[in-house]
Protein backbone atom coordinates (compact mmCIF):
# COMPACT_ATOMS: atom_id res chain seq x y z
CA UNK A 1 0.00 0.00 0.00
CA UNK A 2 2.98 2.42 0.68
CA UNK A 3 4.37 1.97 -2.69
CA UNK A 4 1.14 2.94 -4.56
CA UNK A 5 1.19 5.66 -2.32
CA UNK A 6 4.48 6.91 -3.10
CA UNK A 7 4.22 5.83 -6.96
CA UNK A 8 1.05 8.06 -7.03
CA UNK A 9 2.67 11.07 -5.30
CA UNK A 10 5.83 10.88 -7.61
CA UNK A 11 3.09 10.83 -10.96
CA UNK A 12 1.17 13.40 -9.06
CA UNK A 13 4.68 15.50 -8.70
CA UNK A 14 5.97 14.53 -12.12
CA UNK A 15 2.56 15.83 -13.81
CA UNK A 16 2.98 19.19 -12.46
CA UNK A 17 6.99 19.87 -12.70
CA UNK A 18 6.67 19.01 -16.48
CA UNK A 19 4.56 21.69 -18.53
CA UNK A 20 2.08 19.96 -20.98
CA UNK A 21 2.91 22.47 -24.27
CA UNK A 22 6.84 22.46 -24.79
CA UNK A 23 8.89 25.81 -24.49
CA UNK A 24 10.10 25.24 -27.85
CA UNK A 25 6.66 25.04 -29.84
CA UNK A 26 6.89 25.33 -34.02
CA UNK A 27 5.09 28.51 -35.27
CA UNK A 28 2.77 27.90 -37.70
CA UNK A 29 0.80 29.81 -40.55
CA UNK A 30 0.00 30.23 -43.91
CA UNK A 31 1.92 32.43 -46.65
CA UNK A 32 2.31 32.96 -50.57
CA UNK A 33 5.45 31.85 -51.73
CA UNK A 34 7.43 35.41 -53.09
CA UNK A 35 10.67 33.97 -54.21
CA UNK A 36 13.07 31.11 -53.94
CA UNK A 37 16.58 31.17 -53.80
CA UNK A 38 17.97 27.46 -54.06
CA UNK A 39 21.80 27.70 -52.74
CA UNK A 40 24.10 26.94 -56.12
CA UNK A 41 25.15 23.64 -54.14
CA UNK A 42 21.03 22.45 -54.63
CA UNK A 43 21.57 21.15 -50.17
CA UNK A 44 19.84 23.95 -49.19
CA UNK A 45 17.14 27.19 -50.14
CA UNK A 46 15.90 30.33 -48.48
CA UNK A 47 12.31 30.92 -49.52
CA UNK A 48 10.35 34.70 -48.78
CA UNK A 49 6.68 34.39 -48.27
CA UNK A 50 4.08 36.58 -47.62
CA UNK A 51 1.69 35.80 -44.42
CA UNK A 52 -1.65 35.63 -45.26
CA UNK A 53 -2.35 37.32 -41.78
CA UNK A 54 -0.81 40.65 -41.58
CA UNK A 55 0.95 40.74 -44.91
CA UNK A 56 4.49 40.97 -43.75
CA UNK A 57 6.94 38.88 -45.32
CA UNK A 58 9.07 35.83 -43.27
CA UNK A 59 12.41 34.10 -45.00
CA UNK A 60 12.11 30.53 -43.88
CA UNK A 61 15.49 28.34 -44.45
CA UNK A 62 15.08 25.06 -45.81
CA UNK A 63 17.57 21.97 -46.00
CA UNK A 64 15.60 18.85 -45.91
CA UNK A 65 15.57 16.66 -49.45
CA UNK A 66 12.09 16.04 -50.01
CA UNK A 67 11.02 19.94 -50.36
CA UNK A 68 14.38 20.94 -52.54
CA UNK A 69 13.19 17.97 -54.78
CA UNK A 70 9.61 19.91 -54.91
CA UNK A 71 11.47 23.09 -55.99
CA UNK A 72 13.21 21.26 -58.73
CA UNK A 73 10.41 19.31 -60.31
CA UNK A 74 8.43 22.51 -60.08
CA UNK A 75 6.04 21.13 -57.89
CA UNK A 76 6.33 24.01 -55.54
CA UNK A 77 6.76 27.44 -57.07
CA UNK A 78 6.27 31.09 -57.07
CA UNK A 79 2.61 31.87 -56.12
CA UNK A 80 1.93 28.44 -54.03
CA UNK A 81 -0.18 29.27 -51.10
CA UNK A 82 2.00 27.48 -48.43
CA UNK A 83 1.20 26.04 -44.83
CA UNK A 84 4.53 26.14 -43.01
CA UNK A 85 5.91 25.39 -39.67
CA UNK A 86 9.54 26.55 -38.69
CA UNK A 87 11.52 27.07 -35.48
CA UNK A 88 14.13 29.71 -34.93
CA UNK A 89 17.65 27.99 -34.67
CA UNK A 90 20.79 30.16 -34.95
CA UNK A 91 18.77 33.12 -35.56
CA UNK A 92 17.18 31.38 -39.04
CA UNK A 93 13.53 30.20 -39.43
CA UNK A 94 14.03 26.73 -40.09
CA UNK A 95 11.88 25.06 -42.29
CA UNK A 96 10.08 21.62 -39.98
CA UNK A 97 6.85 21.20 -42.17
CA UNK A 98 6.58 22.74 -46.08
CA UNK A 99 3.74 21.77 -47.85
CA UNK A 100 0.75 23.54 -50.37
CA UNK A 101 -2.73 24.11 -48.90
CA UNK A 102 -4.32 22.60 -52.08
CA UNK A 103 -1.91 19.41 -51.72
CA UNK A 104 1.15 17.78 -52.82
Amino acid sequence: MQTRRAFLMFASAAAVAVPLTPAFAATTFVGVIKRIEVAPDGKSANVILKMNKGGKDITIFIKDELTLNKFKIHKIQEGDEIRCRYDVEDGKNLSKSFLRTAGC
